[in-house]
């Protein structure tokens, strides 16, 4: 995981070490308080990754180059920085999707 951000490879060991926690019950009650706030961290990861989307065409990158550096495509990038999630891109393709009935 040479490749990763230091931040990246912290998160991936703090997971691992709620998997090392041996007693069951503390195991649990700690996944359990931090998936109750994960909801708020990720909408916050979401909105920080807009905003630094949005910088980087500000800084006159190009969306298939903004694109490569996350690993996604050009058309992506671009719904990133018009903040787009995924679940929105996901109803809006089932809506066009043509009914059976």
């Amino acid at each position: 995981m040479a490749d990763q951000p230091e931040e990246v490879t912290r998160l991936v060991e703090a997971i691992k070490a709620f998997e090392a926690i041996e007693d069951d019950e503390a195991c649990a009650v700690a996944v359990s308080q931090a998936l109750k706030d994960w909801p708020e961290h990720q909408v916050r990861l979401r909105e920080l990754r807009q905003e630094r989307v949005r910088s980087l065409k500000a800084q006159g990158k190009t969306w298939p180059e903004i694109g490569r550096l996350l690993g996604i495509s050009a058309a992506r990038a671009q719904q990133i920085a018009a903040g787009v999630s995924g679940a929105q891109r996901r109803r809006a393709a089932k809506a066009e999707e043509p009914s059976d009935g």
